[in-house]
């Protein structure tokens, strides 16, 4: 049985996430320790919880220390079924991160498997839906992913609510050299249980930014009132994108200029991804045949804590160096 140090690095949740998501894949019996121990409320969140729960019954895994704030887990993995799974958060727990530790399993299933998540879509140190949809999608269908991921209605903090479906077919996965991409920046804003304007002036606020910049951009705007009340603006232009949420007392300019000058940031280098997408293609391209490369602005300690699990069960197969992460992937 594999032992993880969960208060590696960044000690968060994408330890325990990229620790299941591998027990299942190779069949790897693991024991994940010190769970989100650098975290402010340590061991398992709601969010977590079901994303265990999740992979377990994709896999009829056997797991002990399912329950919330358990500092320690072990899981034992048989084999990975497809099939139709349905999961509510309870809270306005990210979505897309439960998304992270299920999507590589069920990209190797036996047959169809499709997902319908309640819980939030755009919540803090999180991607958001829009996020997942045009920047991490998009990469994963490079590198040959049969999936679709919809957006069913948003949910945000505190009352959450929100609903994707996840549909994902078997795939061979191929490795992929990520060269930068120059494209039109375009994005989302978006709000609910609030006035209309609060969405048109986060997209304006952004707009004038990469104007100011000498950059064109294409901003869309919507009002969609749902169970909860927020807004946010996600924005992206080849493999970077960047994001910002609305809060109590913060003016709907701040949070799209806030979201415009982080892209900003990326797309005025010449790396390939954004310190986010780097993090979250790692297992994909273990999972791949041949090798992926690509280069990042930052690499940041999620990138080292998903190396760092990652060369638990496969070892040798992340070089990262000079701002460049390489993975030879093993072609499951």
């Amino acid at each position: 049985m594999l032992e993880i140090n969960g208060a590696y690095e960044e000690g968060g949740g994408q330890i325990l996430r990229t620790s299941i998501a591998l027990s299942a894949i190779t069949g790897t019996p693991v024991r994940v320790y010190n769970i989100r121990r650098k975290r402010s409320r340590p061991g398992l969140a709601p969010q977590h919880l079901n994303a265990v729960k999740a992979v377990a019954m994709m896999t009829d895994a056997e797991v002990s220390g399912m329950r919330i704030g358990s500092d320690e887990l072990i899981f034992r993995p048989k084999t990975i079924k497809s099939g139709e799974f349905h999961i509510d958060i309870g809270t306005a727990g990210s979505i897309t991160l439960i998304i992270q530790a299920l999507l590589p399993v069920a990209l190797l299933a036996t047959g169809k498997t499709s997902f319908t998540i309640t819980g939030g879509t755009d919540v803090q140190w999180s991607p958001t839906v829009d996020y997942l949809q045009n920047i991490t999608l998009r990469a994963l269908k490079e590198m040959g992913c049969s999936l679709r991921i919809d957006l069913a209605r948003r949910g945000y903090y505190p009352k959450g609510g929100g609903m994707v479906i996840m549909s994902v077919e078997p795939s061979s996965i191929k490795g992929v050299h990520f060269y930068p991409v120059n494209e039109m920046i375009k994005g989302i804003s978006h709000c609910s249980n609030l006035p209309h304007h609060v969405a048109e002036r986060q997209a304006r606020a952004a707009r004038k930014v990469f104007e100011e910049e000498g950059f064109k951009s294409r901003i869309t705007w919507e009002k969609k009132d749902v169970y909860s009340t927020g807004s946010g603006i996600t924005l992206w232009s080849g493999w970077k994108g960047s994001s910002s949420l609305g809060e109590k007392g913060k003016k709907a300019e701040i949070v799209g200029k806030e979201a415009a000058k982080t892209l900003l940031e990326e797309i005025n280098n010449d790396f390939s991804c954004d310190r986010h997408l780097a993090d979250q293609l790692m297992v994909f391209g273990v999972l791949g045949k041949g090798v992926t490369v690509y280069s990042t602005s930052t690499i940041t300690k999620h990138c080292r804590s998903n190396a760092y699990v990652i060369e638990q069960f496969l070892d040798g197969v992340i070089r990262m160096y000079d701002n460049i992460i390489e993975i030879k992937g093993i072609g499951l």
